[in-house]
Protein backbone atom coordinates (compact mmCIF):
# COMPACT_ATOMS: atom_id res chain seq x y z
CA UNK A 1 0.00 0.00 0.00
CA UNK A 2 1.22 3.51 -0.79
CA UNK A 3 0.52 6.37 1.45
CA UNK A 4 1.29 9.96 1.09
CA UNK A 5 0.42 12.69 3.72
CA UNK A 6 -1.23 16.60 2.33
CA UNK A 7 -0.05 19.35 4.71
CA UNK A 8 -1.56 22.89 5.17
CA UNK A 9 1.37 24.43 6.77
CA UNK A 10 -0.40 28.04 5.22
CA UNK A 11 -2.40 30.51 7.21
CA UNK A 12 -5.68 29.96 4.82
CA UNK A 13 -7.64 27.17 2.96
CA UNK A 14 -5.05 24.63 0.84
CA UNK A 15 -7.64 22.90 -1.58
CA UNK A 16 -6.40 19.63 -2.43
CA UNK A 17 -7.90 18.14 -6.16
CA UNK A 18 -7.36 14.23 -6.16
CA UNK A 19 -7.26 13.11 -10.22
CA UNK A 20 -8.15 11.99 -12.31
CA UNK A 21 -11.57 12.16 -11.09
CA UNK A 22 -11.45 15.86 -9.97
CA UNK A 23 -12.56 15.66 -6.55
CA UNK A 24 -11.81 18.75 -3.94
CA UNK A 25 -11.19 18.30 -0.62
CA UNK A 26 -10.09 21.63 1.89
CA UNK A 27 -7.77 21.52 4.40
CA UNK A 28 -7.92 24.03 7.24
CA UNK A 29 -4.28 25.82 8.72
CA UNK A 30 -2.95 22.66 9.79
CA UNK A 31 -4.75 20.44 8.65
CA UNK A 32 -3.44 16.88 7.60
CA UNK A 33 -4.79 14.52 4.94
CA UNK A 34 -3.64 10.77 4.40
CA UNK A 35 -4.08 9.80 0.46
CA UNK A 36 -4.07 5.32 0.15
CA UNK A 37 -3.44 3.59 -2.59
CA UNK A 38 -3.50 -0.18 -3.31
CA UNK A 39 -0.35 -0.04 -5.78
CA UNK A 40 2.34 -1.75 -4.76
CA UNK A 41 4.53 -1.49 -7.43
CA UNK A 42 7.92 -0.28 -8.04
CA UNK A 43 6.52 2.86 -9.98
CA UNK A 44 5.45 5.70 -8.05
CA UNK A 45 1.92 5.91 -7.01
CA UNK A 46 1.54 10.05 -6.79
CA UNK A 47 2.36 12.65 -8.25
CA UNK A 48 2.52 16.65 -7.17
CA UNK A 49 1.43 19.43 -8.55
CA UNK A 50 1.20 23.18 -7.18
CA UNK A 51 -0.25 25.61 -8.93
CA UNK A 52 -1.29 29.50 -8.57
CA UNK A 53 -4.97 30.67 -9.41
CA UNK A 54 -4.31 34.54 -8.84
CA UNK A 55 -7.93 35.24 -7.61
CA UNK A 56 -7.86 32.11 -5.64
CA UNK A 57 -4.68 33.38 -4.11
CA UNK A 58 -5.86 36.48 -3.49
CA UNK A 59 -8.88 35.20 -1.29
CA UNK A 60 -5.90 33.04 0.80
CA UNK A 61 -6.52 29.92 -1.10
CA UNK A 62 -3.85 27.34 -2.26
CA UNK A 63 -3.95 24.62 -4.71
CA UNK A 64 -2.11 21.29 -5.00
CA UNK A 65 -2.87 18.20 -7.09
CA UNK A 66 -2.23 15.05 -6.18
CA UNK A 67 -2.26 12.61 -9.16
CA UNK A 68 -3.18 8.75 -8.79
CA UNK A 69 -0.63 7.37 -10.97
CA UNK A 70 -0.85 3.83 -10.80
CA UNK A 71 -3.41 1.66 -8.89
CA UNK A 72 -7.29 1.92 -8.45
CA UNK A 73 -8.05 6.20 -9.31
CA UNK A 74 -10.73 5.51 -6.11
CA UNK A 75 -7.84 6.47 -3.23
CA UNK A 76 -8.84 6.51 0.35
CA UNK A 77 -8.27 9.92 1.96
CA UNK A 78 -8.66 10.41 5.88
CA UNK A 79 -7.57 12.32 8.03
CA UNK A 80 -4.73 11.68 10.81
CA UNK A 81 -7.68 9.90 13.15
CA UNK A 82 -8.32 7.91 10.51
CA UNK A 83 -11.60 9.18 9.70
CA UNK A 84 -12.95 9.22 5.63
CA UNK A 85 -12.86 12.21 4.26
CA UNK A 86 -14.93 12.84 1.07
CA UNK A 87 -15.03 15.04 -1.79
CA UNK A 88 -16.37 18.57 -0.82
CA UNK A 89 -14.98 18.24 2.84
CA UNK A 90 -15.31 21.84 4.16
CA UNK A 91 -15.56 23.67 0.68
CA UNK A 92 -17.11 26.66 1.56
CA UNK A 93 -21.11 27.32 0.81
CA UNK A 94 -19.83 29.90 -1.77
CA UNK A 95 -17.87 28.03 -3.44
CA UNK A 96 -20.52 25.12 -3.98
CA UNK A 97 -22.91 28.10 -5.15
CA UNK A 98 -20.13 29.93 -7.63
CA UNK A 99 -19.72 26.36 -9.15
CA UNK A 100 -23.56 25.23 -9.54
CA UNK A 101 -24.23 28.62 -11.23
CA UNK A 102 -21.39 28.16 -13.64
CA UNK A 103 -22.58 24.98 -14.33
CA UNK A 104 -26.22 26.22 -14.83
CA UNK A 105 -24.75 29.08 -16.82
CA UNK A 106 -22.62 26.49 -18.76
CA UNK A 107 -25.44 23.89 -19.25
CA UNK A 108 -28.06 26.89 -21.10
CA UNK A 109 -25.69 27.65 -23.31
CA UNK A 110 -25.42 24.13 -24.06
CA UNK A 111 -29.10 23.94 -24.77
CA UNK A 112 -29.33 27.06 -26.48
CA UNK A 113 -26.69 26.06 -29.06
CA UNK A 114 -28.06 22.44 -29.70
CA UNK A 115 -31.54 24.36 -30.24
CA UNK A 116 -29.97 26.27 -33.01
CA UNK A 117 -27.85 23.56 -34.75
CA UNK A 118 -31.32 21.49 -35.06
CA UNK A 119 -33.87 24.18 -36.00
Amino acid sequence: MAVMEVHNDNTGWLVMWLEPLGEDRWLAPGEVFRIRSDYTGDDQAFSITCWVDDEDRAAGIENVTLWIENGDCYAQVTDRAGNIIECGHQRPAQISMKWAKTMEEASKRMKERSAKRNS
